[in-house]
Formats: C-alpha cells, structure tokens, sequence
C-alpha cells in the first residue's frame, strides 16, 4: 500500500494549535477513498489545502512522500467542487471553453501546440459523453451534463489524485441516485486515487473501498469501508456510519457477561468480551421484536413515539430508566406486518453477533 497523502501537525497563524494533526492515507493506488467526519472534524481544511486555497504556517502536506510546497504540485490533483444546478445558470462560457481554460492553465500554453490542445479537449468530451455539447453554455446544461463537464476538466490533464467535495449534497434525491450511477460509469477507466468527503454514510458504503474518519483534525480509524461499517471500534465513527443506539456498559467478573445500566439488561453471550470498551453500540435495524414470555438478553419496552415513513417505520421505545434515552428500532415496511398483526413487542431481544463494541 502507498502513502497517497499525508498531513503532518498543521496549524495556522490565527490559530497556533494543530488544526490537522497526522492525517495519513495509506491505499492502494486507484483506489477510491471516504473521508467523513462530523462538522468541525477537518474535512473542510483539509480539502482546502490539497487544492492551495490554504496555507499552513506550520506543519507539512505530502503527495506521494513528497511534500506539496510548490504550485506546479497542485496539477497532480483534480477537484470537482459540490454540484449545483443554480451556481452556472448564468456563467458566459461554454462547455469547450471550461474545459479548454482548465487545460490551458494547468498544463500552459507553450507546452503544446494548440491544435492538440483542442484535440485533447474533443477527446475527453467524447470520453464523458459530451461532444455534441462543446459549444453548448454551461447554465444551459443539466445537472448530470454539468458533472460530466466537471470531470472532463480534469482528466484532459490526468492528475494522479480526483478529489470529490461533497459532490451531491446540493441535489434532490431523484437526480442525485440518477448522477451517482453517471459518476461510477465515467470513472471506471480513471487509473488513478478518487478521494470523496461525504456526510453520506450510504455515498461512501456505495463508492468508497477505503475509508476514512476524521474528528476534531485527528484520524479516529481508517481501512476497509466494509470492515469499518461491520466493527467501527470507536462510538464516534459508529455514530458517523449509521448507528443509533449507544449504551454505556459494565464489565463483571465474568468474561461472557456484561451489563448495560441505561437498558436495564444484562447480556450472556457466547464470546469473550474485549478489553477496554466503555460502551455498545447497536444499530437500529438489528433488533429481534419478542412477544409473550422474556428470552435471553432481552430490553423491555415501552412506545414513546413513532414516526412513518414512506419505506419503515421508526419506533422510539424507552426501556427499563425513562431517564436516559431512547431506543431506536427501524423496522421496514415489508416486515411491518407482523407488528400489525401482534401488536408492539413487550421485549427487544440483542443478536451477539450484531454487538459493536466501542472506545
């Protein structure tokens, strides 16, 4: 594996603390990374300085093991900002245009002649499905039409690294799944590292074979995309992927047996339960539903409230201590039925196998 990027104790001079602090992205090249994080967490800074809209007045930004000091070091990476159908609707350029700009000023005028320049303009607009549209105003464009033009920008000058900022975030739910399956298609040939930022746990699970997790500047953990939504160690990055049930637990002089105070259970399970948790975390569609008699670790509850939606149902049920708070349990539309026709749970039983155990 490559160390693709690497930050090293950045700060600022407004701020002399470390804003970022040994952020490191070790992938395999042409992988495609995640990088998610709450707001506040870095994610933000730390776009801003791959792409030299930040300086930092201490600490190192490498690419590759090579320190990113210099502006010709910035044509190594290609960024594709947020799309939004409203932010072109009046830009005077045309598709040609931006993507001929684009090429102009990363690779300049006097490396070659011009009329490869336009050749390699009419090559990456044939290679996103453009072509007949290079004479075509942007603001005039759809918002796929638009993504489409965003990568072409950039691949005419193939950069090692494809940094994808929040790319869908502005869009309605429709159009987004519909550019989401445009972008896996137009990236597929790419050779090189795709790093997207999402607040998207379901963007990233889709794209990303590598993720990252940020908090307060800091890596919290990083690896396997799939590895991490399975065991994400720490309450933080599970709280990032999804989860929403915490409750702080107990170790007994027992190894199989712990106790959760907050649920009002104790669990028996069949493994031993590692060392140095302070907490569990349980997602909110892992839930067994029991009715008549109290199985093995087993919470029981009561209905606060619920909410209906267009594919589950979202129940929140307080357990044994009204005092803390309560529990999810997202049950999904064609498994509805069987609370319609029992009624709500008296109990909701935990699967060990489903049991996160957290930092």
């Amino acid at each position: 594996m490559k160390n693709i990027i690497s930050v090293e104790n950045v700060s600022f001079a407004y701020n002399k603390e470390n804003v970022l602090q040994d952020i490191i992205m070790y992938v395999d090249e042409g992988d495609f990374v995640g990088i998610v994080g709450c707001n506040g967490s870095g994610k933000s800074t730390l776009m801003k300085l791959l792409i030299g809209q930040l300086t930092p007045s201490k600490g190192k930004i490498k690419l590759f093991n090579e320190e990113l000091s210099k502006s010709k070091d910035l044509n190594k990476i290609g960024y594709v900002p947020q799309i939004s159908l409203s932010s072109n609707a009046t830009f005077p350029a045309t598709v040609e245009e931006i993507v001929m700009t684009n090429l102009y000023s990363k690779i300049g005028f006097m490396k070659f002649p011009k009329k490869e320049h336009k050749e390699k303009v009419k090559e990456v607009l044939k290679k996103v499905n453009m072509q007949d549209y290079s004479k075509r105003l942007i603001g005039n464009l759809s918002g796929g039409q638009q993504q489409r033009v965003a990568l072409a920008r950039i691949m005419a000058y193939s950069p090692d690294v494809i940094l994808l900022d929040e790319p869908f975030s502005a869009l309605d739910v429709f159009l987004k799944d519909h550019l989401q399956q445009e972008l896996e298609e137009l990236l597929k040939d790419y050779e090189g590292t795709v790093i997207m930022v999402s607040h998207s746990r379901d963007e990233v699970y889709r794209f990303c074979e590598e993720l990252l997790i940020l908090d307060q500047g800091s890596v919290i953990t990083a690896g396997k995309t799939k590895e991490i939504f399975s065991n994400p160690q720490y309450r933080a990055a599970a709280k990032l992927t999804g989860c929403k049930n915490f409750a702080e637990m107990q170790y007994t002089e027992s190894p199989n047996k712990i106790i959760l105070p907050d649920w009002g259970v104790t669990l028996q399970l069949k493994e031993e339960v590692p060392k140095g948790c302070t907490c569990i975390g349980y997602r909110a569609h892992d839930f067994v539903p029991v009715w008549g008699e109290k199985k093995e670790n087993c919470i029981e509850v009561r209905l606060k409230s619920m909410s209906e939606l267009p594919f589950e149902n979202q129940y929140y049920l307080n357990p044994e201590n009204p005092k803390t708070p309560s529990i999810c349990w997202f049950v999904q539309r064609e498994k509805e039925n069987v609370v319609e026709t029992n009624g709500l749970p008296e109990y909701l039983q935990i699967a060990e196998e489903r049991l996160m155990f957290l930092k």
